[in-house]
Formats: structure tokens, C-alpha cells, sequence
């Protein structure tokens, strides 16, 4: 008795532990830890994979707490100093293998078949309303809006571009968006399903903005392929960067995309058309009408 009672504090104190570790692993999933934690991000693939990630992260912290729970308690009620002896007779149970083949199989399939669904229609390029051919270069990108006549290179910034430049006497914390803004930014209209097929001109590049949940290598003479479609409420300006090493100036060729309505793309696109036009001498094309019936008859590459 006087034995128990000793370790009475002891039992409590790892109790209390084990309760504090817990509370600790599902707080995870509601705060962000400083920019630790995935995402939601604007767009319906990226809000359908934080829901995945998030599922399979509750899988792993349930299956961590039984597993390990299961261990401590073992550690504790089992010890050898409480004459605890080890059982002979239980050298094989047909049950206990059924049971710990079945349940990592159930467990295995239940986070297989959201997966899968998701995969699916990461991939499903259908009822697209826009197409727009990203080229990567060294270092910068081309975005051409296929059956717009609309094309553009994108570049850093001037005043970035001035202020990286060793000996230039600039403070690079006096710059706005500092590696992080360009000359022309690719523009899309939110709520609209748009497709990208990207490409690059000399060696591998990676197109990847963050709050789109999407990253997709830029290969030369390959043409790959993801689709984006941002919440209508969701207007606004998003930035990334090039995420695949591609030169000694790989960090200096962000990407900003500004998310407008339908109405205010309409107006933009109509702009850079008469723009084009006037620089290239380029035939105009037919009045731009809302994005969803023009882009039906967008050239694919």
C-alpha cells in the first residue's frame, strides 16, 4: 500500500503530462504557429487541399495519441519494479492479427479515398472558361492569353532590380514588395476557371503562388498543365515566386497575379488589346465578350 501511495504523484504527474501533450497536438490544427501550418489559400483546389491535409493531420495525431498512450501505460502499469511478470502461454492469437491487419487496412483506405477524389480533380481540365500559356525564361515569364491576342513579359521591378545590385547604396527595406514585384503583373478574373499550360524557353522553371495551392514544373518542350479557379470574393493581389533552382538569378523572377471581377478584366483586356495593337500593328480582335463564352474558342497548345 505504502508502495502505491509513493507513486501516486508520480502516476498524476505523467497523466497531467500526457494530457498537456494533447491539448498541445490538437491546438496545432487551429493556429497557424507563425506560418508553420499549410495554407487555405483563395481558390477551390487549394481549400479542397488544406480540408486533406488537415484530415490526414487529425489521422496522425489520433493514432499517435493511442500509440503512444498505449506505450506509456504499458511503461507505467508494467513495470518491473511492481513484480509485474512476463505471460508465456500467449505465444500466437489468430484474433489479435486479424485485428492489427484490419484496422491499418480501414484506417489506410479512409484517408486513400479523399485523396484519390482530390487527385482526380486536380487533374480535371474540363468547363474551362480561360487559357493562358505561361513560358518561363532566365529570367522571367511570358503569359500569353490563348485567342486573345494578348501577350506580355513579366519581369522584376525596377527598383528591386536596382536596389539587389551589389554597391548600389540602396536600403532594400525602403522598397515595396521588395523581390516581389514586377513590371507587368498577370491578370485573371476571379470566379472563372482558367487553365495553364506551362512551358519554358531555356531550362527548367516552376510557376508557384502560394495562395493558389498550386506549383507546377515549367519544362522545356513539354507543356504541363493545372487549372485555377479563385473565389469570387477574393479579388485582389497574390504573389509567388520561381520554386525550381534555375540560375544564378533564380530568386530575382517573382510572379504577382491581381484578381479582378469578370467586369474590370473585361475592361483591362479590352485595354491591352488597343495597346498591343497600337505597339504591334497586331489585327484586332472581336469585341471582348464576358470571358466565359470568348474563351470557349481559345486556341489550346
Amino acid at each position: 500500500m505504502s508502495f502505491q501511495m509513493k507513486n501516486r504523484p508520480a502516476r498524476r504527474g505523467l497523466q497531467a503530462v500526457a494530457l498537456s501533450l494533447f491539448a498541445v497536438m490538437a491546438s496545432v490544427a487551429h493556429a497557424d504557429w507563425g506560418g508553420l501550418n499549410m495554407t487555405e489559400g483563395v481558390t477551390i483546389l487549394s481549400k479542397k487541399i488544406y480540408g486533406l491535409h488537415m484530415t490526414i493531420f487529425y489521422w496522425c495525431i489520433f493514432l499517435a495519441v493511442v500509440v503512444f498512450g498505449a506505450m506509456i501505460y504499458s511503461m507505467i502499469k508494467f513495470r518491473k519494479s511492481q513484480g509485474a511478470k512476463a505471460d508465456t502461454t500467449l505465444v500466437h492469437s489468430t484474433k489479435v492479427e486479424i485485428v492489427w491487419t484490419v484496422i491499418p487496412i480501414c484506417i489506410l483506405v479512409a484517408m486513400a479515398v479523399p485523396t484519390a477524389k482530390t487527385l482526380v480533380e486536380i487533374e480535371d481540365m474540363g468547363n474551362v472558361e480561360l487559357n493562358i500559356k505561361v513560358t518561363g525564361y532566365q529570367w522571367k515569364w511570358e503569359y500569353e492569353y490563348l485567342g486573345q491576342k494578348v501577350s506580355f513579359f513579366s519581369t522584376l521591378k525596377r527598383d528591386s532590380n536596382a536596389a539587389r545590385q551589389l554597391g548600389s547604396g540602396i536600403d532594400p527595406r525602403t522598397i515595396p514588395n521588395y523581390l516581389l514585384d514586377v513590371d507587368n503583373a498577370l491578370v485573371i478574373p476571379a470566379g472563372t476557371k482558367i487553365r495553364f499550360l506551362l512551358t519554358a524557353q531555356d531550362v527548367i522553371h516552376a510557376w508557384w503562388v502560394p495562395a493558389f495551392g498550386m506549383k507546377k514544373d515549367a519544362i522545356p518542350g513539354y507543356v504541363n498543365e493545372i487549372w485555377v479557379q479563385v473565389d469570387a470574393d477574393k479579388v485582389g493581389t497574390y504573389r509567388g515566386q520561381c520554386a525550381e533552382l534555375c540560375g544564378q538569378d533564380h530568386g530575382f523572377m517573382p510572379i504577382v497575379v491581381e484578381v479582378k471581377s469578370p467586369a474590370e478584366f473585361d475592361a483591362w483586356l479590352r485595354a491591352k488589346q488597343a495597346e498591343q495593337k497600337v505597339a504591334g500593328g497586331t489585327s484586332p480582335t472581336a469585341p471582348v465578350e464576358p470571358v466565359a463564352t470568348t474563351a470557349q474558342n481559345a486556341v489550346t497548345h
